[in-house]
């Protein structure tokens, strides 16, 4: 990957690699997530698209179906390719502060970016996600 900055431009990569395939036609949205000291953040669902994010503060618990839970702290990037992989979670591991994360995410237009995961379906996939730390 080639860039030739001019002036004092300071570029630092914060992710490099091969996305997913996007959706045919995609629609792009950019969102600020805050959350609350210990909050759980959203419950499983999935995305239409795949999504890039960058944590701004804090330390968040990420989990995707198939992976283990790990936590991201302020300076990391992540992703996940969304179609039907099931997004755990996304919980604020800091029960003293809040944590912040940018999210660059592409779906189908027309199509909620964020679907909930009923109990049925979490119950007859369970055997796709990691085991869980004690």
């Amino acid at each position: 990957m080639d860039m030739d900055f001019k002036g004092n431009s300071v570029l630092s990569l914060l992710y490099h690699g091969t996305p997913p395939k996007l959706p045919d036609p995609a629609h792009a949205m950019i969102a600020l997530i805050d959350l609350p000291p210990g909050d759980p953040g959203s419950p499983p669902h999935r995305h239409s698209g795949p999504v890039y994010g960058y944590m701004l503060e804090g330390e968040m618990i990420f989990e995707l179906e198939g992976e283990p839970e790990r936590v991201i702290r302020a300076g990391e990037a992540f992703w996940e390719p969304g179609g039907d992989v099931i997004h755990y979670q996304a919980a604020n591991n800091l029960s003293h502060s809040w944590s912040r994360f940018v999210v660059v995410m592409f779906c189908v237009p027309g199509v909620p970016m964020l679907t909930y995961v009923d109990e049925e379906e979490l119950a007859a996939r369970r055997d796709r996600r990691a085991p869980r730390p004690n």
